[in-house]
């Protein structure tokens, strides 16, 4: 029996998404990836959801990619496999016809930014903290970088994107990576989520595409090679050295 790894709930006009998989920080593994499909396709066909809320379970919205997936197993053999998989998660937000909002009130890491770069509008606690890590672990944020860069000031990509600091909900959102910090992601959620259920089906999807249409354009352009991009860092020697170290929590051996 398959675990519920994203529950779906209905208040309302509202569809509530939530990563539900806390023993491993909610990481992207192919089994929550194929439930959280299954929920926005859910909230899709619902004539009656006006707006998706992506949220949590754990004091860890989402830690990227599942990296014990690939453990003792050849990179190559999964690799562009998972690189499409997070792509054509990310795309899937970004083309759903309903807004997406993302209630965020813990730690997000790596390809857990990808997801709320896709996401509409986000939500940000007190407790929030963000990084992006890829770098230290010899990988890079190839495939969420189509969702990171449109959202983020250019110096801040240029800073976060190398350093791997760890940030808070003030700074995340004058960065521009989330809408608004607050001390009450309920309360937030609850005004924002009102105002959005007010609005028709076809006045939501439409203004909804008028926001995402220059960041599916350059999906159009760009997906493919950094999809590809993507898989050759994972096979690379560094990043097993690098996913290594972090499963077995000691400093990376770079031979440079």
């Amino acid at each position: 029996m398959t675990s519920t790894l994203v529950r779906y709930e209905r208040d309302g006009a509202v569809a509530r998404l939530t990563l539900d998989s806390p023993h491993n920080r909610n990481a992207l593994s192919s089994a929550l990836v194929g439930q959280l499909h299954d929920g926005l396709t859910r909230a899709a066909a619902d004539d009656g959801v006006r707006v998706v809320v992506l949220g949590h379970t754990g004091g860890t919205f989402c830690a990227g990619a599942d990296l014990g997936e690939a453990a003792g197993r050849d990179p190559s053999e999964l690799a562009l496999d998972r690189a499409r998989e997070m792509t054509t998660l990310l795309r899937r937000i970004l083309e759903l016809p309903l807004p997406v909002l993302g209630a965020i009130d813990g730690h997000v890491r790596a390809g857990g930014l990808g997801l709320i770069g896709a996401c509409d509008i986000v939500v940000a606690g007190a407790a929030s903290t963000f990084a992006l890590t890829e770098a230290r672990i010899g990988l890079a944020p190839s495939i969420i970088s189509l969702t990171l860069l449109p959202k983020l000031t250019a110096r801040a990509a240029g800073r976060y994107f190398v350093t791997g600091e760890k940030f808070g909900a003030a700074e995340a959102a004058a960065i521009g990576l989330v809408t608004m910090a607050c001390d009450d992601v309920p309360a937030a959620v609850a005004d924002l989520t009102g105002a959005i259920v007010q609005g028709s089906p076809q006045g939501l999807a439409a203004s909804k595409a008028l926001t995402t249409a220059a960041v599916i354009g350059d999906f159009e352009r760009r997906a493919e090679k950094l999809t590809q991009e993507s898989a050759a860092l994972f096979c690379s020697a560094e990043a097993r050295e690098g996913m290594q170290a972090f499963l077995e929590k000691r400093p990376p051996r770079w031979v440079g």
